[in-house]
């Protein structure tokens, strides 16, 4: 019987693409995961599979503050090789961030098989420093291979969650009619800025019978505007039907959020997170760019000019096209984001899995 570990711990980037690879391995596999106390795999990752946990953190750049995580990496090593022995694990599976660390040191003093997955467009950390030590790094996007030359590397895409390949209608809670939907995803990491950002925008845009589903995230209080084409949420479960259903999207840059609106083909303007590590996201953004898929707006003060004159763009193509019965941006963009998409992508997570463990 083949016995997994999954290391995936603190944000949905991490922990939704390795429940989709939990969820596509049959009943002849034994799943335990790997987390951190008080993140969100603890309410989100199913009672089914065995939880443990360890503290881990990222690198510090003081020199106390270094040594300190030094002793905690060597901490938690230790306790995930009994982790390792105690289940009998024989293949461990990460997602990258802080705790992958551990895992994959742990892992290779016990001899056992590592899979480390790295969604991102530029690697992060721990993928460069440690990818190598794996039997294989799969890629979200070909591109981050040319930061790991000395890896084992092949490309599968970033597994997405699959609520997204089925067809699902537009949920009854968002605003009905035939005008552009636009669908703002804040999201729980710097969500302030980028609604700042919008809100700016939202008056404009219901004047021109757009139809608004802004997702504020968890670190912002909530716009009150009497309009029946605008929806204000701090989150949406049914993130797939919204999506599929969507004209444009605006949103951080996050890997997981691309390929998700890959698979929808929908087009995108995106706002970096200015503050996300390694300027991952900026790197995220501008692999969609380069494909026509979306546009890049930053987080600034003229942002806000530059966001509004980038939507002003996109809609009057928009309604241009309607009239001469034409192409126009949005589609191009939507092809652009056909190109992007890797649609099989668990399926070859998983074929790699079952291969090390024949």
């Amino acid at each position: 019987m083949p016995r997994l570990l999954i290391a995936a711990s603190g944000t949905g980037g991490h922990i939704y693409p390795a429940l989709t690879i939990a969820e596509g391995l049959d009943d002849s596999w034994e799943i335990s995961w790997l987390g951190v106390p008080d993140r969100l795999e603890k309410k989100i990752v199913p009672n089914k599979y065995h939880m443990s946990t360890i503290s881990v953190s990222g690198l510090h750049s003081s020199l106390i503050m270094r040594f300190f995580y030094i002793s905690r990496l060597l901490f938690s090593t230790f306790r995930v090789i009994h982790i390792l022995k105690k289940r009998g694990i024989n293949i461990v599976f990460t997602t990258g961030g802080y705790i992958a660390a551990p895992a994959i040191i742990a892992s290779k003093i016990c001899g056992i098989k590592v899979i480390l997955h790295e969604s991102n467009a530029f690697p992060g950390k721990v993928t460069r420093l440690l990818g190598r030590f794996c039997n294989e790094v799969a890629l979200g996007f070909p591109i981050a291979n040319h930061h790991l030359k000395s890896c084992r590397t092949i490309v599968t895409g970033t597994p997405v969650r699959n609520s997204f390949f089925l067809s699902n209608p537009l949920p009854l809670w968002v605003p009905k009619g035939t005008d552009p939907l636009i669908v703002v995803i804040g999201g729980s990491q710097g969500a302030v800025g980028l609604n700042s950002m919008f809100r700016e925008v939202i008056p404009w845009l219901l004047s021109e019978g757009c139809r608004i589903v802004h997702i504020i995230g968890n670190n912002d209080e909530e716009l009150v505007i009497d309009d029946s084409n605008f929806v204000e949420r701090h989150f949406v479960d049914d993130m797939s039907g919204l999506l599929q259903n969507a004209d444009l999207v605006i949103s951080r840059a996050g890997a997981g959020t691309l390929c998700e609106l890959a698979v929808c083909n929908l087009p995108a303007i995106f706002i970096p997170y200015p503050y996300a590590a390694d300027n991952h996201q900026e790197c995220n953004a501008a692999y969609a760019a380069k494909f026509g898929a979306a546009l890049i707006i930053h987080q600034s003060k003229s942002g806000k000019t530059g966001l509004k004159r980038a939507i002003k763009l996109l809609l009057d193509s928009y309604y241009s096209s309607k009239q001469n019965q034409s192409d126009n941006l949005l589609d191009q963009m939507r092809r652009g984001m056909n190109k992007i998409a890797i649609k099989d992508s668990h399926h070859r997570v998983v074929d790699i899995l079952k291969q090390y463990t024949q």
